[in-house]
């Protein structure tokens, strides 16, 4: 496998990532899932991407389950979520602080870890000032 520098991170991350969009959950199931992820580490994938949004929060669960129960040193591998749309609540969803900062500690809730390499917003909001959503990402770090 191939790795990239990440932009001006230092992170090296697997020219390919291991994304689990609407896969997890609802479509595959835990093993199958712990299969492909498998196959993918095997193959020198270190880069695994999720989102608040894939099956509900579902699949955060399971792959935070796989990933503890494979053994896998977690400072071996880039976890990334994305944060949007979390859930029903008038503040669930959107960059606002409140929720940027909520959703990822949620996510890290789901995946059961202690932190995460990379936090994205999953689109852009126009209701909430870039700055607000600028200062809750430093915030994060």
């Amino acid at each position: 496998m191939k790795y990239r520098t990440l932009g001006a991170s230092g992170l090296k991350v697997s020219a390919l990532s291991y994304g689990s969009w609407v896969t997890f959950g609802d479509q595959v199931d835990t093993e199958r899932a712990a299969e492909c992820m498998q196959v993918a580490y095997d193959h020198g994938v270190n880069f695994f991407d999720n989102a608040e949004a894939y099956s509900d929060g579902q699949s955060e669960r399971m792959m935070g389950e796989i990933i503890r129960e494979n053994g896998w040193d977690r400072t071996d591998l880039v976890v990334s979520t994305k944060i949007f749309w979390g859930g029903e609540g008038p503040n669930d969803r959107g960059l606002s602080r409140k929720h940027v900062v909520e959703g990822t500690m949620a996510a890290l809730e789901r995946l059961q870890m202690d932190y995460v390499d990379l936090v994205f917003c999953h689109r852009p909001d126009l209701e909430t000032p870039i700055e607000e959503t600028v200062r809750a990402m430093s915030y994060l770090v």
